[in-house]
């Protein structure tokens, strides 16, 4: 089914002449959200879930709060999660969600505003999740606002899903939701951080490898096994397989090859002193057309194979190295009926960035694969740059230019309009 074809000129005219007369207040919403920090780690969001329904309420929103139970956010490695949804009943037909996360990764080093001060400077709002996805709380609100502005007969609704864990992969947040019925929409789309519109992105395995070798005093080395050498003799094999990778090439435009990434390594007591134990973190990016279970066998036999050829000093310990999943996240593919929400956003997307808007695939992951795989169709569209890479999503003076940001809920009302009229 392609988009609807009716003539909704006029109405088009009115949702955009509305989202410019509120425009003032939807900026000022964003930086009150933009303001509450969510850090994750440490992942203390409940307060964040808390103004967001404090500020929805007196546009008539009622924010429903489901906690998640504090067992199972600890045993996650979180300290609070309060998921939100918003329904807006218009009548029978399809439900569409609306999906932005309010978890952000902390700020780091290298900032010239404050990372939570939603400060405006020259056209842009700098702070923290301005780019992802705490903007895309209020392009989605917005344009739920001025849908209902034009009291025209709709059909269907539309949900607002505002959740609190994408960062560590979004089982506490949509995944939580969707597990317990709270929710199940026809469609969905997610947060975006581009002009694009997205219809699939890369899948994520991370594993935490530690190795276990036998500490001794650095003056007589060869008395234990060193964790450390170990641990590079096995890192030394896993970054060899990137070379690999580079002939492991994806249809999916947009997407390239897979990639593995060492991003954490902890170890040893002293300076002194012959390393016992290191760890380390890894992060392998899958592409659509991989197998998840194959690519997780396939890393474990490496760091085997790697692990059994080190040859520790003679009579030293053999390493012992424990390979834990962290993560594993399926690639988001495209469904089918995702067609109306690509047609409808590329058009309105054309008419009002004044440049076509392309339908391609993303590097990245997110918690959207979470509706796609309960086979609810998807695609990711919100305020952001022109493209991926200009976002400054997780890097210093992340923002989010002003205009970028109304011609994006001008684009998201009137795609409400056309799917649910």
């Amino acid at each position: 089914m392609s988009a609807p074809t009716v003539n909704h000129s006029q109405q088009y005219a009115q949702l955009d002449a509305w989202i410019d007369a509120h425009f003032d207040e939807q900026v000022k919403f964003m930086q009150a959200l933009v303001q509450v920090p969510t850090d994750t780690p440490p992942g203390n969001n409940a307060p964040h879930a808390e103004r967001t329904a404090e500020l929805l309420a007196p546009m008539g929103f009622d924010a429903e709060k489901h906690p998640v139970p504090a067992s199972e956010v600890k045993a996650y490695g979180l300290e609070s999660v309060t998921n939100l949804i918003v329904r807006r009943k218009y009548g029978e037909g399809k439900t569409i969600a609306l999906n932005a996360h309010g978890d952000v990764v902390p700020p780091g080093e290298g900032w010239t505003h404050p990372p939570y001060g939603g400060e405006i400077h020259n056209g842009a709002m700098y702070g923290r999740a301005t780019a992802v996805s705490k903007c895309d709380f209020s392009t989605f609100t917005f344009a739920t606002r001025a849908l209902e502005s034009l009291k025209a007969p709709l059909k269907g609704g539309v949900e607002l899903h505002f959740t609190y864990d994408e960062e560590f992969g979004g089982e506490m947040g949509p995944g939580w939701l969707l597990a317990k019925g709270l929710t199940k929409p026809d469609l969905m789309i997610a947060a975006g951080f581009s002009y694009q519109v997205v219809t699939a992105h890369n899948g994520c395995l991370q594993m935490e490898v530690t190795v276990q070798g036998e500490m001794s005093h650095a003056a007589i080395p060869d008395s234990g096994t060193d964790a450390l050498q170990g641990a590079v003799h096995i890192l030394n094999a896993l970054l060899a397989l990137n070379t690999q990778y580079l002939k492991v090439t994806s249809k999916v435009e947009g997407i390239s090859h897979p990639y593995l990434n060492v991003g954490l390594i902890e170890g040893g007591t002293n300076t002194n002193v012959v390393p016992g134990k290191v760890s380390f973190k890894l992060d392998r990016r899958m592409i659509p057309e991989e197998n998840p279970a194959e690519v997780e066998a396939s890393i474990r036999q490496t760091i085997a194979d790697a692990a059994a050829s080190f040859k520790p000093p003679r009579g030293g310990h053999v390493l012992k190295v424990d390979v834990r999943r962290m993560l594993l996240a399926n690639a988001m593919k495209p469904l089918p009926g995702n067609k109306p929400l690509v047609d409808a956003i590329q058009k309105h997307g054309g008419e009002v960035f004044g440049e076509p808007i392309p339908a391609i695939g993303t590097p990245l992951y997110t918690d959207v694969r979470l509706y796609v795989e309960r086979g609810i169709p998807g695609v990711i569209y919100g305020a952001g740059p022109r493209t991926v890479l200009e976002s400054n999503a997780k890097r210093a003076d992340e923002h989010v230019q002003l205009e970028d940001l109304r011609r994006a809920t001008k684009v998201v009302a009137r795609t409400l309009l056309d799917l649910l009229s």
